[in-house]
């Protein structure tokens, strides 16, 4: 009875040592996956946002102009641009 026992419990042992180094490794990989997958989704999100921009960009003219003045300081012919400085207070 006891050498059943005893048996048993090294037999189990065995299989934990085999194929707990191998379980561990596949929750590794599966929040690996998970973390890819969130991963992905955010980039498929920016890349939606980019081409709504891109397609504004191509088709509406209000909205080209609006960035080019905006990020590229770019003024129609004949306008002047006058650039409002903070005064710095010294103390």
């Amino acid at each position: 009875m006891i050498k059943n026992a005893l048996s048993l419990f090294i037999l189990t042992m065995v299989i934990l040592a085999l194929f707990l180094p191998s379980y561990s490794m596949m929750q590794d990989l599966k929040q690996k996956n998970r973390e890819y997958a969130h991963r992905i989704e955010a980039l498929e999100e920016r890349n939606k946002k980019f081409e709504a921009e891109r397609h504004l960009l191509l088709t509406d003219r209000e909205y080209l102009e609006k960035i080019g003045r905006q990020k590229m300081g770019l003024i129609r012919q004949g306008e002047t641009v006058y650039k409002i400085v903070p005064v710095v207070k010294k103390k």
